[in-house]
Parts: structure tokens; C-alpha cells; sequence
């Protein structure tokens, strides 16, 4: 088990003030199994007052207007969680079962649809066929999709947009944790396997001190059901452990983005982001 204290602070600055916005955030942990918050904040600068309430996911969402004119907003998750692996049932389910399970289960058949951002290009679908063709069950033809997705693309920061999709950060074979997990997820859902996008934190440095403060940022990852849901980090090759801190889930990133909004004001607006890790004792 590990304690992590997450400082995570996002916003935008505008180029003439804003007369007024209306947002919401979505950076608070989690809170379940293998994951314990032991406390958590927002802070909005200028003051706003804040409603929250969990989605349809299960994420902590926070909703909050600003009505007086600002340059900037800022907004500041403090968060401090015990993370800890979470032991699986060992259920497996085979083809034919995860099939009929769909057929009765609503939320398994809405982690099967594509979104925009998720639908795969052909090949990807064609990797993910052969995959489960060497007759694997679907949990280890799940794992061998997203190792072959993780070892197909180049992790570039920078090298996509927001709403780059699959397809088009596939294309050019490269692209960030957000666009791994959705070609992840694209290939998952492509061979009948019930997949869901994970947004979250990686504490990047695994033998940090107590106390020691990292730069991090937001991270995406994947979970699969195949007998339990299962997560894994394509982009990083890693199963999820007690560096990973989860804060949402959904069918793609559109579910569970940090932190949007609309303004009224200038037409030119700067996001800022910056997240510190701390690893407690």
C-alpha cells in the first residue's frame, strides 16, 4: 500500500476578462476498493460556489459558476489516498459466457459501444482478431491486445490534440496516454470484451522518498471485464498498482475530462496544468 498526496491544479487565463463561466470538474478521487481517500478539496479561485454529485460512472463530479468578471480560473484538487493492488475473485469467464452476459447486462453493453474517439482503424481491429484467433480466454486475449497496442504506438507528448481520435493517432503512431487507451479500447471492444477508459494519476517515479514531491500529470488507462473488470496502463505496460490513483471512469475521455466549461468573454483563452506528487509516509 501506498499514501499519495495529489496537488493538481488546472485552469485557464483569459486574454480580457471574462464576464462570467460555467464548469465542471471532475478531479476528486475515487473512492472504493483498493483505493481509500482519506481527504479531498477543491479550491476555485475567484470563489465560486460548488455542487457535486456522482454521474452516471460513479465519478466525482463538482459543478460551480463564476458570475463576476476574471482573467483567470483557477482550480486546485488537494487530494490525500491510500492506493493498495485490488485482489481479484480469480474468475474467468469464457467466449461464449461473456456473450450471453452482454445480452442481459446493460452497462457491459454500453462499455461494447465505439465512440468517435475510440472507433479502431482496420488493422487495429484485424491485431485484435488474430490475437484472440490463438485461442486465448478473454482475459488473456485482453491482455495481449493491449501489450500489442502498448508496443504499436510511440508515446510523444504533445503529439496529439484533445480530440484526436484512434484512428488518427494510430495512423501516425504516436500520440499520449489518452490516445493509447482509446485505441486500446477500440480494440478491446472490436472482439466482444467489454472495455471502460480510466482517467487518473501515475506517480511517475516508483522509488521515490517519503516525502519527496514528483511533477506528474493526469494519466488514462483501461479496464476490461471478463469475470471482474481488470485494469492495465497500455501506455506504460504496467498493471495497475499502488502508483496508480483513480478519478474516473467512462466509455472515453469526453466522460471524464478534468475540467470544461463554457465563458462569456474574450475569444482567446490559456489552459494552464500542473501536478505535483507526494509520496506520505
Amino acid at each position: 500500500m501506498s499514501r499519495l498526496r495529489i496537488v493538481h491544479r488546472t485552469g485557464f487565463s483569459y486574454s480580457r476578462a471574462a464576464t462570467a463561466s460555467y464548469n465542471e470538474a471532475r478531479m476528486l478521487p475515487w473512492h472504493g476498493s483498493g483505493q481509500f481517500v482519506l481527504s479531498s478539496e477543491l479550491h476555485i479561485d475567484p470563489v465560486a460556489h460548488q455542487h457535486s454529485y456522482i454521474d452516471y460512472w460513479g465519478t466525482r463530479v463538482s459543478t460551480f459558476d463564476v458570475l463576476t468578471p476574471h482573467t483567470e480560473l483557477s482550480v486546485t484538487a488537494t487530494s490525500l489516498v491510500d492506493v493498495a493492488p485490488v485482489a481479484l475473485t480469480g474468475t474467468r469467464l469464457g467466449w461464449e459466457e461473456l456473450a450471453g452476459l452482454r445480452e442481459t447486462a446493460s452497462v457491459y453493453v454500453e462499455q461494447l459501444r465505439q465512440t468517435e474517439a475510440t472507433q479502431p482503424p482496420e488493422d487495429v481491429a484485424a491485431l485484435a482478431a488474430e490475437i484472440v484467433s490463438r485461442g486465448l480466454d478473454p482475459h488473456d486475449a485482453a491482455l495481449e491486445i493491449c501489450r500489442a497496442i502498448g508496443d504499436g504506438i510511440q508515446y510523444v507528448p504533445g503529439s496529439t490534440r484533445v480530440s484526436s481520435t484512434a484512428r488518427e493517432s494510430w495512423e501516425q503512431g504516436k500520440g499520449v496516454c489518452q490516445d493509447i487507451a482509446h485505441i486500446a479500447l477500440g480494440a478491446l471492444r472490436s472482439v466482444g470484451i467489454p472495455a471502460r477508459y480510466v482517467s487518473g494519476y501515475l506517480h511517475p517515479k516508483r522509488e521515490a522518498a517519503i516525502g519527496e514531491t514528483v511533477i506528474g500529470e493526469s494519466h488514462a488507462w483501461v479496464e476490461w471485464f471478463s469475470g471482474d473488470w481488470v485494469g492495465y496502463d497500455p501506455t506504460n505496460q504496467l498493471e495497475i498498482g499502488d502508483r496508480h490513483v483513480l478519478v474516473g471512469r467512462g466509455r472515453s475521455y469526453s466522460d471524464v475530462s478534468p475540467l470544461r466549461g463554457v465563458y462569456a468573454g474574450p475569444s482567446a483563452s490559456k489552459l494552464f496544468v500542473r501536478v505535483e506528487i507526494t509520496r506520505e509516509a
